[in-house]
């Protein structure tokens, strides 16, 4: 399976007549947040395949969901005509691929969308009774865990906005993913390191853009 990943820039390669051309023969689309929406209606509309998306911590203004503190939960009705799908603290499967989401950023100046460590954890419990009955019924908790904030200690920075979760450290080595698909984290080098395992779980930074073929999965 093919995944083309996304995040927090509108990369000239993807947002481009030739997008067909470049990405045609992905078998799904995962963005990492910080993204507006009618950039993924352009990806779904041009090649044609299923999109799944978190928030980040830049792109909720103008959304009815949009909140000072806590979590952004976003109307249904505001992806109207959107043929991407929000998996923001929730669970999803497509292509046999089970894809969980957790979108924000580390707590920085209480905006929308910002998360202590241990507010993020609660996030992570609303996704156990799914991963509990997909470990159950399908063998394995999940095989994707995408987010717009990084781990702690991986991909991160000094600064407490751009500051990785420990809770995504634990998310890994109890839950195992394949992969940990994320954004928030520029990189202005595209020479510099995209992917670092982590135990069982290689962790992808999807700035800008970056294909990945994951032939391990369904």
């Amino acid at each position: 399976m093919k995944i083309l990943c996304v995040s927090d820039q509108i990369d000239p390669l993807v947002y481009s007549n030739s997008i067909k051309d470049r990405f045609g023969d992905v078998d799904l689309v995962l963005c990492a947040g910080d993204l507006p929406l009618d950039y993924l209606d352009f990806i779904v509309s041009s090649i044609n395949k299923p999109l799944y998306f978190v928030f980040g911590n830049h792109d909720l203004k103008g959304y009815a969901g949009y909140k000072r503190n806590g979590p952004f939960q976003p109307a249904a009705r505001e992806f109207k005509g959107i043929g991407a799908a929000h998996i923001g603290s929730r669970i999803c499967r497509e292509g046999g691929l089970i894809i969980a989401g957790l979108g924000g950023s580390m707590l920085y100046n209480n905006g929308a969308n910002q998360y202590t460590n241990g507010s993020m954890y609660r996030e992570i419990l609303k996704l156990l009774p799914a991963m509990l009955f997909n470990r159950i019924f399908r063998g394995r908790f999940v095989d994707i865990l995408l987010t717009h904030a990084a781990p702690l200690g991986i991909h991160d920075k000094n600064d407490r906005c751009h500051r990785g979760f420990e809770a995504f450290l634990r998310f890994m080595r109890l839950f195992k993913p394949k992969y940990l698909i994320h954004g928030h984290i520029h990189l202005y080098d595209r020479s510099a390191g995209r992917a670092t395992q982590y135990q069982q779980t290689l962790v992808l930074n999807a700035y800008s853009h970056y294909v990945l073929d994951c032939e391990a999965l369904p």
